[in-house]
C-alpha cells in the first residue's frame, strides 16, 4: 500500500512539473503584447517607484504571467517580450524547475529592468540566459516600500515581481532560464 501511495505521489508530481514546464501555454504575439501593456500599467499603479525604472531603463523584459506550481518537484513557465522604448522587439519564455519542500500553485508577473545598454546588449546576444549564473541582478522584494531612483541605481539589472495570485508554500532550490522564442 505504501509503495502505491508513493508511486501515485511521484506520478502526480511529475505530471504537474511536466505540464508547467512545457510550452502548452503558448500565446500569440498580439496576446502577449496586450498582456504586457496591461501589466505595465498595473505595475506602475501598484508600485509607483517603478515609473522611474521604466523611464530610465535601456530595456525591460516583461513576463506578464508566470505560472508556478509544485509538489516536492515543481516547475514554472511564462512568455513575454523584451520591450525597448515602448515597442516589443524580441519574445522570450522563462522556464524553471525546482526541488524541495513545496506545495501549491501560483501565478505572478515579472519585469527585468536593464539599466545599461551594455547589459541589455549582452542579454540579447545570448541564446539562453539563467538568472544568477549568467547575470547578477537585484530583486526588489518589498515593492510597496522600495524607493529606487537615479541616485540609488547601482546595479545593471533590477527584477520586480508583482501581482501574485494563489498559494505556493515551501522552500526550494530553483533556477530560471530565459530563452528567445519566435512569435
Amino acid at each position: 500500500m505504501d509503495s502505491l501511495t508513493r508511486r501515485g505521489l511521484l506520478v502526480a508530481t511529475g505530471a504537474c512539473a511536466t505540464a508547467l514546464a512545457t510550452p502548452s501555454f503558448a500565446r500569440s504575439r498580439a496576446s502577449i503584447d496586450n498582456a504586457i501593456a496591461t501589466k505595465l500599467e498595473e505595475m506602475q499603479a501598484q508600485l509607483p517607484f517603478t515609473q522611474n525604472l521604466v523611464q530610465n531603463s535601456a530595456g525591460m523584459l516583461v513576463i506578464p504571467r508566470i505560472t508556478k506550481g509544485g509538489l516536492m518537484v515543481g516547475g514554472a513557465y511564462g512568455e513575454g517580450a523584451l520591450v525597448i522604448g515602448s515597442a516589443p522587439v524580441d519574445y522570450f519564455s522563462v522556464a524553471a524547475a525546482s526541488f524541495g519542500f513545496q506545495i501549491g500553485l501560483q501565478q505572478m508577473s515579472s519585469v527585468l529592468f536593464f539599466m545599461t545598454t551594455d547589459r541589455l546588449g549582452k542579454f540579447r546576444q545570448r541564446d539562453g540566459w539563467t538568472l544568477g549564473a549568467d547575470l547578477e541582478y537585484t530583486l526588489i522584494e518589498k515593492g510597496e516600500t522600495a524607493a529606487v531612483d537615479t541616485n540609488t541605481y547601482k546595479d545593471d539589472v533590477f527584477a520586480v515581481v508583482f501581482g501574485q495570485k494563489g498559494l505556493l508554500a515551501g522552500i526550494s532550490i530553483e533556477g530560471s532560464k530565459y530563452s528567445r522564442i519566435i512569435r
